[in-house]
Parts: C-alpha cells; sequence; structure tokens
C-alpha cells in the first residue's frame, strides 16, 4: 500500500521535528517546507496528498499560501490543514478560504490524546478527499 505524502510547512526546527516523528509513525511520508515561498513551489512540484500548513511563515504568510494554492488547478484540491498556534476562532475564516481542517498546535504537546487526534484528523481528511476525487473521476 502507497504511503500518503503530507508536506509539512513549518519555519520552526522544533516544531518540524516534533511533527514530522508524528507523522512517521503514522506511517506518512513527509517532505518540507521552511517558508511560505518554498511550500507553494514544493506543492507544485511534488503535489502531496495533504498539506499541513504553519500560518506564521516568512517570506509569504500561511494565508497567502492557502490562496495561492486554491487558485492555482494543480494544487487547488489537495487538502490544507491549518496547523496554528493562534485561536481556533480563526477556524470558519480559514474553512472559507479553503482549509480543509485546523489544528491547534499546543494540543500536539498536551500528551498522547493530542497527537492521536491529529492523526484521526489528518486521516478523515485525507478519507474525505480520496472520496471526492473517486466522485470527480466518476468511478
Amino acid at each position: 500500500m502507497k504511503k500518503n505524502t503530507v508536506l509539512l510547512v513549518e519555519d520552526s526546527k522544533v516544531q518540524k521535528l516534533a511533527n514530522e516523528r508524528i507523522l512517521h509513525k503514522g506511517g506518512y511520508l513527509v517532505i518540507n517546507a521552511g517558508d511560505g515561498e518554498e511550500a507553494v513551489r514544493v506543492a507544485r512540484e511534488k503535489v502531496p496528498d495533504l498539506i499541513l500548513l504553519d500560518m506564521l511563515l516568512p517570506k509569504l504568510s500561511g494565508p497567502e499560501v492557502l490562496q495561492a494554492l486554491k487558485q492555482d488547478p494543480a494544487t487547488a484540491r489537495i487538502p490544507v490543514i491549518v496547523l496554528s498556534s493562534l485561536p481556533q476562532c480563526n477556524e470558519a475564516k480559514l474553512a472559507q478560504e479553503g482549509a480543509a481542517s485546523y489544528f491547534e498546535k499546543s494540543r500536539l504537546f498536551d500528551n498522547a490524546a493530542g497527537e492521536a487526534s491529529f492523526l484521526e484528523m489528518i486521516s478523515k481528511v485525507l478519507c474525505k478527499s480520496s472520496e471526492g476525487r473517486a466522485l470527480a473521476a466518476g468511478t
């Protein structure tokens, strides 16, 4: 079975390593981008199954990256989960802008339950995305 590829867009080395560990434990193949411009370029080149997007990034901000991805036909269908330390009150606005889901970074450090709910969210978003692609392909 093919591993799903996740593009992790994170400028903090500590956060990147922590997220990579969780994703590898969950069975995902991880590619990285350390700033907004790199995120858009890597997404177009590699076309990952899912993007985990930090909001506070150098060069292009998270919202700018999300907008660029959703406006590009090559990347518009890739689900994006916003990973942020910003309050969840932004969730509705992010959903309007095309984010598939939102996860607050601090929950990853709570305990194993935070990691489990993070991996469960990723799995649900990927499942929903593959169902949508199957319907669009007429299968």
